[in-house]
């Protein structure tokens, strides 16, 4: 029994149940019982007490606070990416992957703003009523790819060891750690400039945390509780988004030698295993530990998340919706696939084993936006008309993940599974549980 418990709580997490149940609840919630859920994301537990000025609501925890641990270990994946084993060292190998990424993000902006000029020639938006650079920060939304999600569709559809699934998983790291900046240099606070003086906090935080790295402070809570306040206090006087502080932080965490992959629970301490690593006197290091022992927290925390960000009513689709469902799913795969093959023009090969129905499918499979979506929308639009059409072209994203495993069936992806799959050895390997970092 005991160890079922264990493997019932590795499925919730691999499969991102926690995220996926939150969105239900949430659009059952404010399409049933409208007033009750936005009491509940409004809801102020700790009652009059307020943080630098704001009211501590549920919707602020969870996006200001808790999100502030989601981007960290999304940052985590992108440092261990850099060591060597990893899939940005060397960076050469990577090239491919980097620049599909960089299609990634231009492509969907490009289809953004000609499908945004195409609804204003078209009178769907009135320039003399609609304000056009509102509608203009909607851009950024449909450059997210859900980490996460587009780890499991790829897959399902692929074939777990299919070389297009560490592809795929460097694309969308990338993508989010591009998407990490879009966020902190396009979508400040838009009632309160931005006030740049005050992330000399941030780079005093930054200093902090190298200092503690130099006294050889080998675990993750000094870094992470005296650094990652000081960043998120100056990102909060710089009318900066808050959610980013350990984006700044988790680079200094001492890290393991080498990268064992993204998505490995374990690390090389647990493939060479205890005894070996004790005689080398090698240890689990700190940014190892600090995705080990966070990483339930925020996979379940998701679902608050997804409740606070989700609850959107149906009857609030319209046009931004379109725009940024058709700006996701066009623009990646499109985007992905050009940038792709300009790379091979340029020398720099797609893995084995993958061509150009491959390289399109992985186009298609990064259209997955759902989470960071969710997340770049709140921060783009004030407007709650806005705001629910951005959100559900963030949510119907969701659905591409249902249809690239349909279209793979019909396609054939999927069949040259490597004899890794049905090998029991493959059992004895370092679980590799996914869970909702994006």
């Amino acid at each position: 029994m005991k160890q079922r418990i264990p493997r019932f709580v590795s499925v919730l997490q691999e499969f991102s149940i926690p995220l996926l149940g939150g969105v239900v609840v949430a659009m059952l919630a404010a399409n049933l019982a409208p007033e009750w859920y936005q009491q509940a994301i409004h809801w102020v537990p700790f009652g009059d007490v307020s943080l630098l000025g704001h009211k501590l609501t549920l919707h602020l925890i969870v996006n200001d606070l808790f999100m502030v641990l989601f981007f960290g270990i999304a940052a985590k994946e992108i440092t261990e990416s850099c060591l060597p084993g990893g899939n940005l060292n060397p960076l050469a190998k990577a090239v491919n992957p980097l620049l599909a990424t960089l299609g990634g993000v231009v492509g969907p902006v490009a289809v953004f703003f000609c499908g945004l000029a195409l609804l204003f020639a078209f009178g769907v938006y009135d320039p003399a009523v609609d304000d056009r650079a509102m509608l203009v920060r909607g851009w950024g939304v449909p450059t997210a790819t859900d980490i996460a999600l587009a780890w499991l569709v790829a897959r399902t559809v692929f074939g777990r060891g299919h070389p297009a699934v560490n592809f795929l998983l460097l694309l969308a790291v990338a993508d989010d750690a591009i998407g990490l900046v879009i966020i902190a240099v396009f979508y400040g606070d838009p009632v309160n400039p931005v006030r740049p003086e005050f992330l000399l906090l941030v780079g005093a935080a930054m200093a902090v945390a190298f200092a503690i790295r130099r006294m050889k402070v080998n675990h993750w809570l000094p870094y992470i509780a005296v650094a990652g306040p000081l960043s998120w206090i100056g990102l909060v006087m710089a009318h900066l988004h808050p959610a980013l502080a350990l984006v700044f932080i988790v680079p200094f965490l001492p890290p393991p030698r080498r990268d064992v992959g993204m998505f490995v629970a374990g690390d090389e301490v647990d493939l060479m295993g205890e005894e070996m690593a004790d005689e080398l006197h090698i240890g689990h290091s700190p940014l190892h530990q600090f995705e080990h022992q966070l990483k339930a927290v925020v996979d379940f925390g998701l679902f608050f998340f997804a409740f606070t960000n989700a609850g959107v009513a149906l009857s609030g689709i319209g046009p931004m919706t379109w725009l940024i469902l058709s700006s996701l799913v066009i623009g990646k795969v499109v985007g992905v696939t050009a940038l792709g093959l300009i790379a091979i023009k340029l020398g720099f090969p797609l893995p084995d084993r993958m061509g150009l129905p491959e390289l399109l499918m992985a186009g298609f499979v990064a259209a997955l936006g759902l989470t960071v979506a969710l997340f770049v929308a709140g921060a783009a639009f004030i407007d709650p008309v806005l705001l629910g059409q951005a959100k559900m072209g963030a949510l119907f994203s969701g659905f591409v993940g249902l249809a690239a495993i349909l279209l793979g069936r019909l396609l054939g992806f999927g069949r040259d599974r490597v004899e890794a799959d049905r090998d029991p050895a493959d059992s004895a390997r370092p679980d590799q549980s996914t869970g909702s970092v994006n």
